[in-house]
This record gives C-alpha cells, sequence and structure tokens, in this order.
C-alpha cells in the first residue's frame, strides 16, 4: 500500500482540529518507534497542542536511546482514559500497543501512521506507505502538511528514526527519497555523529558477556541456511544486563556469510519467548513473524509467543523453508 495524498490531507486535518493529542507506539520501542513519536511530539508542543506520550509495558527507555528527548513521555497507566485524538506511530496492529489498545478503543479519533507492510489499515485515518523506509519519513511529510516548525531536536529524533531502520542506510529499504529527507534534516540541525555514537558506539560492560554467551551457545543449521542462538534471563542476570540493552546483539548474530537468516531468541522469566528475525533477501521473515502472531518487514521482523525458547526455536526452523 503506498500512501495516498489525500490520506496525508486528511491525518494533518484530524491533528489540526484536536487541541489535545495523545500519542503512542509499540511496545519495547525502536529508534523509528520513539523517534517518529517524540519528533512530531516536540512539534505538537511547539506549535502549541496539549500532548502527551507513551508505550506500553514494560514501560522502560530502550538503552542507546536515552538521548532522545523524553520530557513529555508519561507512563502507560497516567495516559489518556479516552483522548480526544490519539495518534499511533510505527504499528502494524492494535495489539502492538499494548495495553494502551483500550485508550485507542475509546478515542474520538485515532490516527495511525506506519510502514509496515504487514499493516493492513486500522484506526480512524490510517496514513501509510509500505515503500517508506521509516515511519520517520512519513512524520516528516506530515508536518510539512501541517507546516509546522522543524526545530533541530525534532530534525534529530525523525534522523534517528531513518537511520536506525535503515541500518545506518545500507538496507534495501534505502530509497532516494529516504536520502533526500535525510538531507533536509541534517540541515534543520540533525548531527549524525551524536546518532552513531550513543546507538551504535556505546553498551554497558555487560553487553560483551551477554554477547559472548549468545554466540558462543550459536548454532548453524547449514541446511537451512539459518544462525540461530538463545539467550535466556538468566544470562542477562549474569552480565548485568536488562533485555533493552540487547537490541543490537542480532546484527552480530546475522554476521556468518553461510547463513540468509538470524533468529535470536529470548527468553523471558515470565515465561514469554520473544524472536527476533533478519534475513538477507532469500527468506520472508516479515510473513514468517505474522503467521507467528508477529509482524515487521520482510527482512526484519519478530513475534513473542509461549513455551519453552529450544521449543519456539525449532517452530521457526521448521517453518522458514516455506517462506522462501
Amino acid at each position: 500500500m503506498t500512501r495516498d495524498p489525500s490520506t496525508l490531507a486528511a491525518a494533518a486535518r484530524a491533528i489540526e482540529d484536536s487541541e489535545t493529542l495523545a500519542l503512542a507506539c509499540h511496545v519495547g520501542p525502536d529508534g523509528d518507534a520513539l523517534g517518529s513519536m517524540l519528533g512530531f511530539a516536540v512539534a505538537a508542543r511547539d506549535a502549541g497542542k496539549e500532548v502527551v506520550a507513551s508505550f506500553g509495558s514494560p514501560f522502560d527507555l530502550p538503552s542507546g536511546l536515552e538521548f532522545l528527548p523524553a520530557d513529555l513521555l508519561v507512563p502507560p497507566k497516567e495516559f489518556p482514559s479516552d483522548p480526544e485524538t490519539m495518534v499511533v506511530f510505527d504499528v502494524g496492529s492494535a495489539e502492538r500497543i499494548g495495553e494502551l489498545a483500550s485508550n485507542a478503543g475509546r478515542a474520538g479519533t485515532v490516527v495511525v501512521i506506519d510502514h509496515h507492510v504487514t499493516n493492513e489499515g486500522f484506526g480512524d485515518v490510517a496514513l501509510i506507505d509500505h515503500e517508506a523506509a521509516a515511519t520517520g519519513e512519513l512524520v516528516y511529510e506530515l508536518l510539512g502538511a501541517l507546516r509546522w516548525q522543524l526545530s533541530p531536536q525534532i530534525a534529530q529524533c525523525l534522523l534517528t528514526a531513518l537511520v536506525t531502520d535503515t541500518g545506518r542506510f545500507q538496507y534495501s529499504n534505502t530509497r532516494p527519497r529516504t536520502l533526500e529527507i535525510a538531507a533536509e534534516l541534517i540541515a534543520a540541525g540533525a548531527e549524525p555523529a551524536v546518532i552513531g555514537r550513543h546507538v551504535y558506539e556505546e553498551a554497558p560492560f555487560g553487553y560483551l558477556k551477554a554477547s559472548a554467551i549468545a554466540l558462543g551457545r550459536a548454532e548453524l543449521h547449514a541446511d537451512l541456511g539459518v544462525v540461530s542462538t538463545i539467550l535466556t534471563q538468566s544470562d542477562l542476570d549474569t552480565a548485568g544486563l536488562s533485555w533493552a540493552d540487547t537490541d543490537n546483539l542480532i546484527d552480530l548474530l546475522r554476521l556468518p556469510v553461510e547463513a540468509d537468516t538470524a533468529v535470536l531468541v529470548k527468553g523471558h522469566d515470565d515465561g514469554r519467548v520473544k524472536v527476533s528475525l533478519r534475513s538477507r533477501g532469500a527468506t520472508d521473515v516479515g510473513s514468517l513473524a505474522a503467521a507467528m502472531g508477529g509482524g515487521g518487514h520482510r527482512l526484519a521482523a519478530g513475534f513473542t509467543s509461549d513455551g519453552q525458547p529450544e521449543d519456539v526455536r525449532r517452530k521457526v526452523l521448521d517453518s522458514v523453508e516455506d517462506y522462501r
């Protein structure tokens, strides 16, 4: 689905007509979700709107993204119960906003801004473009339609969205318009070096320990072209980390040239098993994840399941060939 210009105008009207805005992004937000939402939040505040932003539990700011402006964030329990207008960012389905889905159900108007191919459209106004490299691209264009000022702080948030969802502009979703927007954001005051340092060049010392555990446990399933590993809460306790500190681990796991697909299985103490998937191109991990109750993109996706981590890994391995 490619964005319809009339939908962009409809989203701008719904937002402009609202005095208060309640913003949400998906649980466990990444750089695109958080950068898009916070960039828009700052722009809305600067435009005179009353605005709050949040995401579903666990309400923990992701490691490496603490440099983004978080003063407008509130815990889910403080989110308006029946917002006038709720704007949802980088969310492929209502379930992905966790407990805030009930708030969306009571909202006067729900505007969805997203680029996931698994998003078939929900909410009252769905600004969706599957060809956009990041939700941040759509937010940038929405700000233009609203004629809201682009400050250096807003530009920094939106460039973070683009940088992280394109893998520093090296993934195949990077298109000419992506780079044009990035250039315009830098011209507006965004600082790529700051993003690169915080997101890619800093981590707690324990990250090295957790990486050693996960990579030492990695298995190459040569017949499937898959590399996989499992990380548990016990491993994190040993390394002194939280789950948010391990977001970049999948990028190490996907390095072997023998594998098209990387599978990182994370076993939580509460029984949940979270799986991150990456593909070099031969495997549609977005569709695989959707079949498992999750979602994402063709080359990067994930899902959450119940059960034992090893059983969930085996389920993924048994399904990989169906998505090639």
